[in-house]
């Protein structure tokens, strides 16, 4: 191998590494729990007001069950599952009773251009809200580092 080559390998290596690490700064970090037992993900998808009560239960009780510094809690909200953050939203005092708790809530930020361009306005969301790039990529960051997802 000649070191033009050489030099050509680790230049895409080197771009590579740094795709590789911007894609990455763009998620939520871990949460700082040094004591938690146990990792949960909850994913909110749908706008049921229903499926929104539940994902907050079985958080609640989570947190009943576990005390708060023994889990961690993320719930991720995409698609329409964002309406849950939203400051309109009558759950609004549950999701912030849980965020004070040590529970975090991710919305998508891709959900949130979407309709932007589709209303022409930006939505609006409440500030308990983690912003993060990609709900799903958030998802699966989470389970890769030790979460267990949860689909209530």
């Amino acid at each position: 191998m000649g070191f033009s080559t050489i030099m050509r390998t680790m230049a895409a290596a080197l771009l590579i590494a740094a795709a590789a690490s911007a894609t990455h700064a763009q998620q939520a970090p871990l949460q700082d729990k040094p004591f938690a037992e146990h990792r949960i993900v909850l994913q909110l998808s749908d706008n049921d007001p229903r499926k929104q009560r539940l994902v907050l239960s079985v958080a609640s009780n989570l947190m009943k069950h576990y005390d708060p510094d023994k889990v961690a809690i993320e719930v991720v909200a995409f698609g329409p599952g964002i309406e849950l953050l939203r400051p309109e939203n009558p759950n609004r005092k549950m999701v912030e009773s849980l965020v004070a708790q040590g529970a975090r809530f991710d919305i998508c930020l891709n959900t949130v251009d979407t309709i932007e361009r589709e209303a022409g306005k930006r939505p609006e969301f409440i500030s308990a809200a983690t912003p993060v790039q990609v709900g799903v990529a958030q998802i699966l960051f989470l389970t890769e580092n030790g979460y267990t997802l949860v689909r209530p």
